[in-house]
């Protein structure tokens, strides 16, 4: 019984048991096909569209998130003033504004 016993232990010892790092690949480069097709461009859109929010002023036209087309009449910290329409003015949150007009008539 004991020869039989050596022989398994040798057995088992001498397969190869996969490593650490052949396991791990398939998640790792999972992770890094991820982080190149869905965060870094979704971070990159969100810097291009915090930089046009700073530099909105008098004047510019805009479209805000719920799709009203505008011209900016006054510009506050956080706070944009929108026209409308003749003498129609309103009141939103800087980060409601999405683009500029223009951006869409150049993908159509």
């Amino acid at each position: 019984m004991t020869t039989l016993a050596s022989i398994y232990l040798q057995a088992a010892q001498s397969q190869n048991s996969p490593n650490l790092i052949t396991g791990l690949l398939p998640l790792i480069l999972v992770f890094v096909v991820f982080y190149f097709f869905m965060i870094r461009p979704q971070m990159k859109k969100q810097k291009e569209l915090a930089n046009y929010r700073s530099s909105i002023g008098k004047g510019d036209k805009v479209i805000t998130t719920g799709g009203i087309y505008g011209k900016v009449v006054e510009v506050a910290d956080n706070v944009v003033t929108i026209e409308i329409a003749n003498d129609v003015k309103i009141k939103v949150d800087k980060n409601a504004i999405l683009r500029d007009p223009s951006d869409v008539a150049a993908r159509q």
